[in-house]
């Protein structure tokens, strides 16, 4: 995450332009680092619904208008909420029973961390692709 939200700043103090899409998490970059962080957020929180974990007590990421603003301090908190809940979860609950995600597909716990960390690896790719394509 801090690696996406590096590269972020690269992109927007470079003035990038993403594509042209319906995709409200495209439409600008404010919108897409609102939702890389909302993802990670999201990911935490499920995986704890679904293992009968506590809430892990993150906050609502700030709206697209505040989110650059406030991304460090966010992110601070994002990752230590992150740091705890699953500590004590025993390693066979991580990979014996799949839930399926909010967007439809079947993950077990295992599955779903993947995803969490190569998402917004995924995202810092995109973003410099478009730096090397637009200078």
């Amino acid at each position: 995450m801090r690696s996406f939200v590096t590269t972020w700043r690269r992109a927007k103090q470079s003035g990038i332009k993403l594509p042209v899409t319906d995709d409200l998490d495209y439409v600008s970059l404010e919108a897409l680092l609102r939702h890389a962080l909302s993802a990670a957020r999201g990911y935490m929180v499920w995986m704890c619904e679904k293992l009968g974990l506590d809430d892990p007590g993150i906050d609502t990421v700030p709206a697209t208008d505040e989110v650059e603003a406030q991304a460090d301090r966010y992110l601070d908190h994002l990752l230590e909420r992150w740091r705890l809940p699953l500590a004590g979860v025993e390693e066979e609950r991580f990979g014996t029973t799949t839930y399926t995600s909010r967007w439809g597909v079947d993950y077990c716990i295992d599955a779903m961390l993947e995803h969490a960390v190569m998402h917004p690896i995924r995202h810092t790719f995109q973003l410099e692709e478009l730096l090397e394509r637009q200078s």
